[in-house]
């Protein structure tokens, strides 16, 4: 061993050169080489306007759409065209019921006109004849009465057709068409929606 090497700063100059002579490796980096953002930076780039740039529009667009959409269930409910029918008419059940009770004549369409005469009479009558006012208000609960009977005879026929020609579990899966039927019955034709598509007697199959 010679001098140099017993010294202190020969041992420190050795050293320095045997890790100077050792390959160096790369250090592998970690990470996706960019800092991560701040959470509200990302969700501030996510969000999106909800009210639009232009609200007029936007207001004129979506007036539009819902008139179109008004105007063609209004047509529907002249020409009875079940695409654009609100769902409370649609489908070829409720077409067939309607198709029936248009074809038949419901004692329910007298009720209205026949009631409004009635009253009519009531109050010019009743100061001079109390006796004959009571007597019209009888009739027109008896009127009432029967006008009922004829909707439910309706209402039993209808069933046994719809049963026989589209099943009960569809005739069930419209819900109570009872009200379906009983107020088509006690409305004049004449103002029945969606207008009929029938002739008097022209029953459906």
């Amino acid at each position: 061993m010679s001098l140099l090497e017993k010294l202190p700063f020969g041992k420190r100059e050795r050293a320095d050169a045997d890790t100077a002579s050792k390959p160096t490796t790369a250090v592998k980096k970690s990470g996706k080489g960019r800092p991560t953002p701040k959470r509200k930076d990302a969700q501030s780039r996510n969000l999106h306007p909800i009210v639009p740039a232009d609200r007029k529009a936007a207001k004129r667009e979506a007036r539009a759409k819902r008139d179109e959409a008004w105007e063609r269930q209004r047509q529907a409910m002249q020409t009875g065209d079940d695409r654009y029918l609100p769902p409370r008419d649609k489908g070829p059940i409720k077409r067939y019921i309607r198709d029936y009770i248009d074809a038949r004549f419901s004692l329910g369409e007298l009720f209205m006109p026949l009631t409004l005469l009635l009253m009519i009479v009531l109050i010019g009558l009743s100061a001079l004849r109390p006796l004959i006012s009571y007597y019209f208000m009888l009739a027109i609960y008896l009127f009432l009465f029967v006008a009922i009977g004829d909707a439910v005879i309706c209402w039993r026929q209808l069933r046994r057709r719809l049963y026989a020609k589209f099943g009960s579990d569809k005739v069930q899966e419209q819900g109570m068409i009872f009200w379906y039927i009983f107020s088509r019955c006690f409305n004049l034709r004449r103002w029945r929606q969606p207008v009929p598509q029938v002739a008097r007697r022209q029953y459906p199959d």
